[in-house]
């Protein structure tokens, strides 16, 4: 929008319900936007004389509340940022601010040859095809310097930071030892902490590591670093350190659930290093269906130590964590032959989607494939890992409607409906996909959901200790939509919740704005106060409605990546600009990269 002159403001928001941020009662109030800051910021009562002074716009906020914009630090848009300015589906979900370089994968440093190699390994980890990465992402860099260098030049609807990675650096400073995740020699993690350090002074927001044996390349092998001694670990966490104000961000052994032993002694050392550099830690956390309450204990420790000034903060989910399926991504009969026909035609272009879904619906196709047996599956594959899953997982496989409902009720699974209706659990599945045009999905939540219920998310979400986060954006495309999650705190957790306690709207607001900013040093944002980045949603939360997701094949080289609509968002403002209206995208890009805390 710019400053435009003859104007006091360049934007106003006026009769609002305002949500500060902060965690304070609302109250009703306007906003004055001026060169991309807060100018001004007037509490009054409804029907009293508001903010005075003329602007370029006005938006009439009567009834509706005003957020600070959400600070997403859980994402994965470390290749799509080289050719995607949207930065979709966070930025449909009144996102702001998003922190890239999450659980120890991305594309710098890179030594030239080794791109494909990289690219494997992200589309293994991270579910994001690996042909539209080789495709859409533009390179021209080396060192991670080189590479904030790159993004600097890019203009986005939000703003974007991105932290280094253990992968690619033990990669590029080890060679092949590096990614077979040999041990690190003293050379090898000097040669390590030099490029780590480099990274946070140029700018990364932080370093991230994975130790999870879950997170594997296509090829099967875990991510470089997960098999990382303490020696390694401390020493790219001093690094990081030396380098400026920054957090050091994993996801930890056992986090997937491989692993019930492990995480309180990850805990431990995690305390340890947070405690020695004087720099946030923050871990993934999850109920874990094999040890449901264990997430408790790795809470009271992370307590414990906040209690005691060391900043360790674990880093939670608002809803339950798993997989969609559906005929339009992978789904139960994935791996039978007809199946396999009909894809394979429908990716060629010979079938449209909706034509897919019609060849699907006829009876001869349902019995063929309803009595087939699936091809060879190789569990060090992703997707025939997936498949795997959701054979084995089909009880706790629950439909969603087109409004969906996180917490459904036992009943509701697909197992209980087969049998209402007196079905094989494999046909209802199949109708049960077939329904609106093929578009249908069904959700497995294998995280978080032990209790079949969302009390222990709310024990998560209000321990003092938690952060928002794990949102998961540009990740796991043909698996997840949940960038959608600052939606969900709004609509679930502050508005409809009924099979338990809600949240107080401020506190949700707080959780995804003031805390997420103040974990990554980023104090010019996540409040709504004068002086601050005018980094906002106009929000008609009565109305807000978060949809199903759906796939859409708009990645580069026809990749399909899951979205997840949302209406009820009135605006969305980054550094003044309105960037979304009435939840369209309107073609301004005033994000750009966030280099270091602030």
């Amino acid at each position: 929008m710019g400053s435009t002159g003859g104007q006091d403001y360049d934007l106003k928001i006026v009769d609002a319900v305002i949500v500060d941020g902060t965690g304070a009662d609302r109250f009703t109030g306007d906003i004055g936007v001026k060169d991309g800051l807060i100018a001004a910021l007037h509490r009054h009562e409804p029907g009293e004389p508001g903010l005075p002074g003329t602007a370029a716009e006005t938006i009439d906020a009567a009834g509706q509340i005003v957020t600070p914009g959400f600070v997403d630090i859980h994402a994965h848009y470390d290749g799509q940022a080289t050719w995607d300015e949207l930065l979709d589906p966070s930025t449909s979900h009144g996102v702001t601010t998003i922190v890239a370089g999450n659980c120890g994968v991305g594309f710098a440093p890179v030594r030239p040859g080794s791109e494909a190699w990289l690219i494997r390994l992200m589309e293994g980890v991270e579910d994001i095809p690996g042909t539209a990465l080789a495709e859409g992402m533009t390179w021209g860099w080396e060192t991670f310097p080189e590479y904030l260098d790159v993004l600097e030049q890019r203009h986005f609807s939000a703003d974007i930071g991105v932290q280094v990675a253990h992968g690619p650096v033990r990669a590029y400073a080890m060679g092949e030892r590096g990614a077979r995740n040999e041990p690190a020699t003293a050379e090898d993690i000097e040669a390590m902490a030099v490029i780590v350090k480099e990274a946070i002074e140029a700018g990364a927001l932080g370093f991230s590591t994975s130790r999870t044996v879950a997170h594997r390349a296509m090829g099967g092998e875990p991510v470089p670093g997960t098999f990382a001694a303490e020696d390694e670990l401390f020493g790219l966490g001093r690094a990081m350190a030396a380098g400026g104000r920054a957090v050091f961000e994993l996801a930890p052994t056992g986090s997937s659930g491989e692993d019930i032993v492990a995480p309180p002694a990850e805990v431990a050392w995690m305390k340890r290093l947070a405690e020695e550099i004087g720099m946030p830690v923050s871990f993934a956390l999850l109920q874990v269906m094999s040890a449901p309450e264990l997430w408790r204990e790795l809470m009271e420790e992370s307590k414990k130590a906040l209690e005691a000034g060391i900043p360790l903060y674990p880093q939670v989910a608002g809803r339950p964590f798993g997989m969609l399926t559906g005929f339009t991504t992978r789904n139960h009969f994935s791996k039978r032959p007809t199946f396999l026909a009909l894809e394979a035609r429908r990716a060629a272009g010979e079938l449209t989607d909706a034509a897919f879904a019609a060849e699907l619906a006829k009876p001869e196709v349902r019995a063929a494939v309803l009595a087939e047996t699936d091809e060879p599956s190789d569990a060090t594959i992703p997707g025939d890992s997936v498949n795997m899953a959701l054979q084995r997982l089909v009880g706790m496989t629950y439909p969603m409607a087109a409004v969906p409902d996180y917490e459904p009720t036992p009943d509701r699974t697909v197992t209980a409906i087969a049998a209402d209706r007196g079905q094989d659990v494999l046909e209802t599945v199949y109708d049960l996909m077939l329904e609106d045009g093929g578009k249908a999905m069904l959700t497995v939540p294998l995280f978080n959901y032990a209790g079949g219920d969302h009390e222990a998310i709310r024990e998560m979400l209000t321990h003092p200790a938690s952060v928002f986060g794990l949102a998961d954006g540009g990740a796991h495309c043909a698996m997840i939509c949940d960038a959608s999650q600052p939606t969900y705190l709004l609509t679930h957790w502050a508005r409809d919740r009924h099979r338990g306690e809600q949240l107080p709207l401020e506190f949700v607001v707080k959780k995804q704005t003031a805390d997420t900013a103040a974990l990554y040093g980023l104090g010019d944002r996540g409040t709504l106060e004068v002086g601050k980045r005018a980094d906002l949603n106009v929000i008609d939360l009565d109305n807000l409605t978060l949809h199903r997701p759906r796939m859409v094949r708009d990645l580069p080289a026809g990749g399909g990546r899951m979205l997840q609509d949302a209406t009820g968002y009135t605006a969305t403002v980054v550094a003044g600009e309105i960037t979304r209206r009435n939840g369209q995208d309107t073609g301004a890009r005033p994000g750009r990269l966030v280099r270091g805390a602030r």
